[in-house]
């Protein structure tokens, strides 16, 4: 059986201000905040705060960008729209290697939990298993 895509994972926005975007999605549109997520390098602040979305597991991510840094793989030096994050089953992540390989699709990054691809236009687009691990 081919793997499937299993619903709206998330999405993503980078932001120049995420306190101020955190601060209009929360108090504007009453998102609740779901988690934080710390600088990696230990620069202090965060770099993403994600705020739900509904009831199941779909989420809004607010991504800080910074133009002073280099992108990288899986990410933009520039605030917009980021990245469409589809929801995909850990058992299926092999299956999906295997099709994007078959189909010469580049993988151009890979996380614990999520594989990023590009289509035919550069946008980015994520397929997610997060939090569940493969």
């Amino acid at each position: 059986m081919a793997p499937q895509v299993h619903g709206h994972h998330h999405l993503a926005i980078q932001v120049k201000d995420l306190p101020g975007a955190e601060r209009f999605y929360v108090d504007v549109l009453g998102l609740k905040v779901a988690k934080r997520w710390p600088h990696e390098d230990g620069k202090p602040g965060e770099r993403s705060v994600w705020l739900s979305v509904g009831a199941g597991e779909e989420f809004l991510a607010l991504e800080a960008c910074d133009a002073e840094r280099p992108p990288a793989p899986f990410r933009d030096p520039h605030g917009g729209l980021h990245l469409l994050a589809l929801r995909i089953t850990a058992a299926e992540r092999p299956q999906w290697e295997r099709k994007l390989a078959d189909l010469n699709i580049e993988i151009v990054h890979r996380t614990r939990w999520t594989l990023y691809v590009r289509d035919p236009e550069g946008n980015r687009l994520g397929l997610s298993h997060f939090p569940h691990e493969a």
